[in-house]
This record gives structure tokens, sequence and C-alpha cells, in this order.
């Protein structure tokens, strides 16, 4: 499929995204599956603690336990397994069951509403408004009812009318905290949406200014200088090639999780180390390019160490497209704990009567990676007012702590 297949699954997964729906390895949530045993297994608990009674010696003033109250019993607590899906229906039986354990036979009673107390807990996480109001007045009128057929006590009244009332708050806190979760998922996404812009941005854009510029100079240098337009077109070729190897290399974290026995890459993230071979290619690209760098800049981490990259990147490429400039300088200092990155060209400048930084999508996001990582962007007329020069600070733990 090549770099065109790739790229069409990375737009679908980027529509995905940008339609809400993360990537697998992020989504919230489990498989059905998995929540049909989860919900087995609550009934189970639910069903032994409610054997407790049957199984333990009654007074002998008592009448012995029977086996169709114990299956009345297991009847109330079937339901529970389909209480994600029809937690109305489910509530409506539980209730029916219990009518029909009271009225019908003579068991033992159960010191908690378990099943009850279950689906109430459900409805309340997890249905719309207007079922959780019909369930509660339907436990207005069932639990004194309930408690009339049994002690008529005030007590057991009161105490019903408590827990049925916890387990509806605790629904609530938890529908409460997964809405939270949501929307951290939610805003998550949109982070990793825009973070996938920047780099697509950065890598295409780089590649493709170059390409642009070397391929305009190729037909003159091949009238003129054919030696400087085999090397115009070996750029070209490189230029493409590096380009393809990032997106694939993108691509490939977007796919991993997604398709099952993927070996996405592990490459890491272009870093100070590959800024030399950036210098070099915009350099073959005929742009006479400096790089210089002070303060012991040694090592940093490894996301401050990309975001140097793909500034220096973006800053290089404005200055391809946009200055017509011949010569260019790329400078790195570090000095108490904040590293500078000054890019600098001699060309044309801001465009006059247009405000500084006002040049696009490349410098606005220059100014969102400085600031991810609490540093400040600024860019106008380079030195003397010739030209245009971007500076950067970025706060970094110093060499010597990064080393040791």
């Amino acid at each position: 499929m090549g770099i065109r297949g790739d790229v069409r699954g990375w737009w679908e997964r980027a529509r995905r995204v940008a339609a809400g729906h993360p990537p697998p390895r992020l989504r919230m949530g489990v498989s059905p599956s998995r929540l049909l045993a989860v919900d087995i297994g609550i009934a189970l608990l639910v069903q032994a603690a409610m054997t407790m009674p049957f199984v333990v010696p009654r007074a002998p003033e008592l009448e012995p336990a029977t086996w169709p109250a114990y299956g009345l019993t297991t009847l109330t607590v079937v339901p529970l397994i389909w209480r994600r899906r029809a937690p109305m229906a489910v509530f409506l039986a539980i209730m029916a069951a219990s009518a029909l354990y009271k009225l019908a036979v003579e068991g033992p009673g159960q010191p908690l509403p378990y099943t009850g107390l279950v689906i109430v807990y459900t409805i309340a996480a997890m249905s719309p408004p207007w079922k959780r109001l019909a369930t509660g007045l339907l436990l207005v009128v069932a639990v004194p009812v309930s408690v009339w057929l049994n002690t008529r006590s005030v007590r057991e009244l009161t105490f019903s009318l408590f827990v049925f009332a916890a387990a509806y708050v605790f629904g609530r806190l938890t529908d409460a905290r997964q809405r939270a979760t949501r929307v951290e998922a939610e805003r998550a996404a949109a982070r990793e949406r825009a973070r996938i812009a920047r780099e697509m941005h950065d890598i295409l854009s780089h590649a493709v200014s170059l390409m642009v510029v070397q391929a305009e100079a190729g037909p003159v240098a091949v009238r003129s200088a054919p030696e400087r337009a085999e090397a115009a077109f070996d750029a070209i070729s490189a230029t493409g090639r590096d380009a393809m190897e990032q997106l694939r290399r993108m691509l490939g974290v977007l796919r991993e999780g997604d398709e099952p026995g993927a070996d996405a890459p592990r490459e890491p993230q272009p870093d100070l180390k590959g800024l030399p071979d950036l210098v070099e290619r915009v350099r073959a690209g005929g742009l006479d390019v400096t790089y210089l760098t002070t303060g012991g800049v040694r090592a940093l981490p490894s996301a401050v160490g990309a975001t140097v990259h793909r500034i220096v990147q973006e800053a290089l490429t404005n200055v391809v497209k946009h200055a017509g400039a011949r010569t260019a300088s790329v400078r790195l200092a570090h000095e108490d704990g904040v590293l500078e990155i000054v890019v600098t060209d001699d060309g044309r400048g801001p465009r006059r009567g247009a405000p500084a930084g006002s040049g696009g999508h490349g410098l606005v996001g220059i100014r969102e990676r400085a600031a991810a990582h609490g540093g400040t962007a600024v860019y106008g007329p380079g030195p003397d007012g010739r030209g245009f020069e971007v500076r950067v600070e970025l706060p970094v733990t110093s060499p010597a702590e990064v080393a040791r």
C-alpha cells in the first residue's frame, strides 16, 4: 500500500478520534462479556448472603425453612444478571417476587433487602431522570407496605428508607464519577488530536517545503550546473524518504493496539541528537544554516528534546517557505535552568503592517509547544530590524542532573 495506504489508515483513525472515539487502548470501560461476568458474580454473592438465614438454625417456635421459600428467594436474585440491560424491568420483577415471598410462604426474613438495594443503586447510576423518579415513587409506596406486612414498626420503616436512600445516593455518586471520567477522556482525546495535528504539520510542512525549493532549483541547475541538479534531486529523495519514515513511525504508534499482532515501531522521538542532520538537510536545499550550542547543552528529558527538535524544524521550515533568506542560524544556549532556542535569518522579515507572530499555524504551534513545557516563545524582526527571529525559552533540568 505504501505511504498512501498509511495515510488512509491514519485518516480513518484521526476521523474516529475527532468524532470522540479514542483508540482502543484509550477507551474507557470493559467488554460486555466481562460486565456480564461481574453481574453474575454479584448475583451469586447476593444469593450467598440471602442463603444464610436458611442454613442458620431457627428458634424452635418458628417453622423450619422450606425449599419453596428458598426457591422464591432465588427467584428474586436471578433478575440481577440483567440489571444493566433492563434495570426497570428487573426492579419490577424483584418487587413482584418479593411480594410473592411475603404473601405465599413462611420463610425466614432477611436482615437487609439485598436485591432491592442492588437494583436501586443500578437505576440511580445508569438510568435517565424519569426512570429514577418512577423508582422513587414506587419505593415510597412499596417500602411502607412491606413494613406493614412485616413488623409495622417505625424503626423498620426508618431503617428501610435510610438504606434505600443510601443506595440511591451511592448510585448518583458513581454516575457523577463516571461522567467526570468521560469528560477527562474527551479532553485527553482533544489533546491527542492537537498533538497529532502538530506532528503531521511539522513533518509534512518541513519536508514538502524543502522538496519544493529543491525542485524549483532543479531545472535551472540542469542547464547551468548539472552536478548541482544531481545533488538537488538526491536531497529531494532523501527528504521524502525521511518524511515517509517519520510518518510510518507515527502511524505505527496509532495502529498499535488497533490491529492484533501489529508490530508498531519503537524508535524514540526526535531529539537534540537529530538537530545536526536536520540542519544538514536544510543546508542541502540551498540555505546556508549554522548550528551552535553553548552552556553545556548535553542531555534533556525525552519530551523536552522532542519539543526542541520540532521547534527548530518548524522555525527553519518558515525560513524556507516565507523568508527568501540566504543564511540562517540556529543557536541553543543553556544557562540557569533555562534552555534558549534562537533561530534567525536574513530574509524579508515580517510583512509591513502585520503584527509580529501573525504567521499562521507554524508559529502558533511553536508557541503551543513551548507553553506545554512552561516556556515562552516570541518572534519578530531580527537583530537591527533585519530578517526574522524566533526566540524560545524552556525551563529544563540542568545537564549535570540529567546526566546522573
